[in-house]
């Protein structure tokens, strides 16, 4: 990539109108910790992706972890691109002011009868599927869902709801990939400029949660609604949410939505292999910057032009 970064860092000009059909690509953090070089990877890749392109590059938080997400690391997140020296445009979109816009999605697909109540723990499905060898994985290594709930009579899911009983809503995927009636499939784009038609799989998710117990939405129903109303064309990610685009395929089929092009990237990782990640407490880029760091030492670190 030979684009330089743009001299005045910090947010650009509002938002081009509907009729502007330039690429648009998003760099989408969530405020729950500082972001590290991994992230200014993507977000690099991002920003650079949409100059080439002359196309339009947003920033999009994704907190709608309450608990978890702080005015703190939101602000950080800015000071930390416009050290980089990205641009974006305003306003910036906050998910969590946005909940009833998932809420229409999710209440859509339960009046269709796609969606259930599941009122189980985590310990109560390990206590179900303990007994079992090899019991089958989601592509995160999860165990799938052994579909306890999907199997309860409309009575007792009533009485549960009526008594106040807490429930996450699942995806019945059956049902859904039935409604869906198609082979679904997505262009992903590698480093060259061909793209390559990816069969979705979402099934290996089985009975996915669309909305949990303690938040009324979740990352795969937030992400496919937004990346539609905010016309994303290009989904620049990591290689981590490859398998998840399966299931974001089989909801923008549901949902009616457009599928935008994919390219996910492969992930920096530390000398024992590990993804960088804010759990695994990767050197943040406020700390590097404390060391001394440049951030045209960190662009030519990751390969982009200063």
């Amino acid at each position: 990539m030979t684009s330089s970064a743009a001299s005045a860092p910090g947010p650009v000009a509002k938002a081009a109108g509907t009729g502007d059909l330039r690429p648009v690509f998003r760099f989408a953090p969530s405020p729950n910790g500082y972001l590290h070089i991994g992230h200014a990877y993507s977000a690099l890749r991002n920003y650079e992706m949409a100059r080439q392109h002359d196309g339009r590059f947003l920033l999009r938080l994704e907190d709608i972890d309450l608990d978890r997400c702080r005015p703190e690391y939101e602000a950080a997140i800015f000071e930390d691109l416009a050290w980089l020296g990205l641009t974006w445009e305003e306003p910036v979109l906050r998910q969590s002011q946005h909940f009833s816009l998932y809420a229409s999605a999710i209440e859509g697909l339960r009046d269709r009868g796609l969606l259930y109540p599941c009122f189980c723990s985590r310990l109560e499905i390990s206590r179900v599927i303990s007994g079992v060898r090899d019991w089958p994985r989601d592509p995160d290594g999860g165990p799938i869902y052994p579909g306890t709930c999907r199997h309860l009579p409309l009575e007792e899911r009533e009485r549960r709801l009526a008594s106040g009983q807490h429930a996450a809503l699942r995806l019945d995927m059956g049902q859904a990939v039935g409604e869906a009636g198609m082979l679904l499939a997505w262009c992903e784009f590698g480093e060259g400029e061909e793209g390559r038609d990816v069969r979705a799989e979402a099934q290996l998710w089985g009975d996915a949660v669309l909305a949990r117990k303690d938040i009324p939405t979740s990352y795969h129903i937030s992400v496919v609604v937004d990346d539609a109303r905010q016309g994303i064309t290009d989904v620049v990610r990591g290689k981590d949410l490859f398998d998840a685009t399966s299931l974001h395929r089989l909801l923008q089929a549901l949902l009616d939505l457009p599928a935008p092009r994919y390219h996910h990237h492969d992930l920096l990782r530390d000398a024992a292999g590990q993804k960088l990640s804010k759990s695994t407490r990767a050197k943040s880029l406020r700390a590097l910057r404390a060391e001394g760091v440049t951030a045209n030492d960190v662009r030519r670190r990751l390969g982009f032009s200063t």
